[in-house]
């Protein structure tokens, strides 16, 4: 037996690995042969199924705004790219693709922007609120950034229930590098620990192949996560985006995020795992790969087709001339290719109760 397979098959058994072991198997991954990456993702995906079946849940993405007041490195809506052109949504523009998304079946709305000092928290809170006695029935997920615990509170009470911060890194050196002087990986942190204190369904997570990552890093992300224990972790490639500092440096690669998904899979048996859209960027299959790595979410996106393209983190962005629907009707065709199903349902967390 080989060293990978030994490491994979105490994770799969034991749910964990030792610091030294874990970099053992972080450093197999760059020779690993084609058998071993198979026995992976084989092993992760009968782990997924044994919690959720063949079901791959939906998220209907709403990008609302690309203004942003931070600065970070990798980021392609970041404050001084002076050449994107900008755009918020108004409150019936969201309120049309949250209803062209039920039509369509989407029961989780996500509501992801920047960090926009034009879009107020009070604002923000009527949208949800608004969004919630429309649709009682659906879940609704905030991607806005960092907030006071305060503000949190207030757009729970206002109806959201999940909310995505991916942290990025857990490794302090590495988060200075990626980020300007003014954000702490600290208060990133303490963010995701009061957003699950509150009672929001969490989603944290990390880039793969990042500009500056190590090995130790990765280490540093899963001995974090085990500690958050968060409902939701969403993992992709980095890819460069060409007004940013860090346009110069290589793209994550499929394999690696695949390795990182499957070894995701197996320390965290229950959590909600998307398949990215840069996955799909990266490669034409990259999705349906994810999901067969041990992924269970898909993302396809609801925002309208004029601000699609203005939405760009990164470049090469797959999906920005497509509708709603043909985004929804693709991703149940490739689901199915594949021997899986989306499911029109909210897709909790196992074990969470919806109050």
């Amino acid at each position: 037996m080989s060293e990978v397979t030994e490491l994979i098959e105490k994770l799969n058994t034991e749910g964990d690995l030792g610091d030294d072991e874990f970099l053992r198997l972080l450093g197999c991954r760059r020779t690993m042969t084609g058998n071993e990456r198979d026995e992976l993702r084989r092993t992760a995906r009968i782990r997924a199924d044994s919690v959720y079946g063949h079901d791959v849940y939906l998220r209907g993405l709403i990008e609302f705004t690309n203004y942003c007041r931070n600065d970070c490195r990798y980021c392609g809506i970041r404050r001084d790219n002076r050449e994107l052109h900008r755009y918020r949504l108004t409150d019936d523009e969201i309120l049309e693709c949250c209803e062209e998304g039920y039509d369509l079946g989407f029961r989780t709305f996500v509501l992801q922007g920047g960090e926009d000092p034009g879009f107020s928290d009070d604002h923000l809170c009527e949208v949800v609120h608004t969004i919630r006695q429309r649709f009682p029935d659906v879940a609704i997920t905030l991607s806005v950034g960092e907030r006071e615990r305060d503000v949190y509170q207030r757009f729970f009470d206002a109806g959201a229930d999940r909310y995505l911060l991916r942290h990025e890194t857990a490794d302090a050196a590495h988060y200075r590098f990626m980020h300007p002087a003014e954000l702490s990986m600290e208060h990133r942190m303490r963010c995701l620990y009061e957003l699950k204190d509150i009672g929001f369904q969490i989603g944290a997570g990390f880039m793969v192949g990042s500009p500056g990552q190590t090995d130790r890093c990765y280490l540093e992300d899963f001995r974090f996560l085990q500690k958050l224990q968060p409902h939701m972790i969403g993992i992709g490639p980095f890819i460069p985006h060409h007004a940013t500092p860090f346009k110069d440096y290589p793209a994550g690669t499929l394999s690696d995020t695949l390795f990182f998904i499957s070894v995701l899979r197996l320390f965290f048996p229950k959590a909600l795992i998307p398949a990215t859209t840069a996955l799909g960027t990266i490669d034409p299959t990259g999705r349906e790969q994810g999901i067969l790595a041990g992924a269970n979410v898909v993302m396809p996106n609801l925002s309208p087709g004029n601000v699609r393209p203005d939405y760009l983190l990164y470049d090469g962005k797959i999906c920005t001339d497509e509708c709603a629907g043909m985004c929804r009707n693709c991703m149940q065709r490739r689901m199915q290719s594949i021997g899986y199903e989306v499911k029109e349902v909210r897709g909790d967390y196992p074990g969470f109760v919806y109050a």
